[in-house]
């Protein structure tokens, strides 16, 4: 007998739940928002594909001010969400662009990569990956973007993300260190709130939090152990290859997550990598509050930070 289609089989509320007949009802933020000239900041987006086939594209953002005679430091952004939601064109994601890229100014490239389950990894990765090399593309003879080619410095990269795409940034500077990317160079790289892993727990983990997360992560990365490196940096014996000069990594005092953050700068130095690395805790705060509310206090604060990091 089929099963009941309201038949759960998992319920991983507020991100998503999934039936027993194989239906995934995702929660949060299914909504998408067009590509816009933003009324509050003036920055300008539109959207691009990268490789329709894989259903990979972007959103590009860049300031309304922009002249091609100043070229600007270029961002490639990769949302959060577990891996398993959100996008690059939802109304959260539109918004923390629009409020970053004005108060960075940077031209900034948003990945939309394929989620999980449906899509598990190492396919997130692969799809970011695959964005960087079409950015990279884009400073050749064949590329075709003019807000890259006109407005972005290559000689000035940056990755950043939130919770699972601060994942895909740190993974992507370490391949870039041991996989060419064109002539890009990386700068640095801004962790928000990563979503960093293990089997063991530190800090406070060991609460009802970590075996919610614990479930998550099983079920959106099938055959992945919680303690492989891309996971875990604290097991990653390419630490040291991490390309750029620079990392800011940012927890907030609430977030389970925040003790891997809090022990990255020393996964960095033990594992030999000699650049400089920043890391800020923010107090009263929970998850990837910034990106919840750019223009809060805190959240604002955070992106002047962040455009400070970048632009000295």
């Amino acid at each position: 007998m089929a099963a009941n289609s309201d038949e759960m089989l998992c319920d991983f509320s507020p991100m998503f739940k999934v039936y027993k007949d194989g239906r995934i009802d995702r929660l949060t933020n299914q909504e998408t928002v067009p590509p816009s000239v933003d009324p509050t900041t003036g920055v300008q987006s539109k959207d691009v594909e990268i490789a329709p086939e894989f259903n990979i594209s972007a959103r590009i953002f860049r300031p309304g001010n922009a002249n091609p005679s100043q070229k600007l430091p270029l961002l490639v952004y990769f949302h959060g969400g577990a891996f398993a939601v959100q996008s690059a064109f939802s109304p959260l994601y539109h918004k923390h662009l629009n409020f970053l890229v004005s108060e960075a100014n940077v031209v900034a490239v948003s990945v939309n990569y394929r989620l999980a389950p449906e899509n598990p990894m190492p396919i997130p990765f692969d799809d970011s990956w695959l964005a960087l090399q079409w950015v990279a593309s884009q400073f050749t003879e064949e590329g075709h973007e003019d807000w890259i080619k006109d407005y972005a410095d290559l000689n000035r990269v940056y990755f950043g993300g939130d919770s699972a795409g601060a994942t895909i940034a740190h993974n992507m500077a370490i391949r870039i260190g041991s996989e060419k990317l064109g002539g890009l160079k990386l700068r640095g790289i801004f962790l928000n709130c990563p979503y960093f892993w293990g089997a063991n727990p530190i800090g406070d983990e060991a609460n009802p939090v970590k075996g919610f997360i614990d479930q998550l992560f099983v079920f959106t990365c099938p055959g992945s152990g919680m303690d492989e490196p891309w996971i875990n940096p604290a097991n990653d014996e390419k630490v040291s290859s991490l390309r750029g000069e620079k990392v800011l990594v940012y927890v907030a005092e609430k977030d389970a997550l925040k003790w891997r953050g809090l022990s990255y700068k020393e996964i960095l130095k033990n594992g030999g990598w000699d650049g400089e690395v920043e890391c800020v805790e923010v107090a009263g705060e929970d998850h990837v509050f910034s990106v919840f509310s750019p223009d809060g206090e805190n959240g604002s604060a955070m992106l002047k930070k962040v455009a400070s990091f970048i632009n000295h």
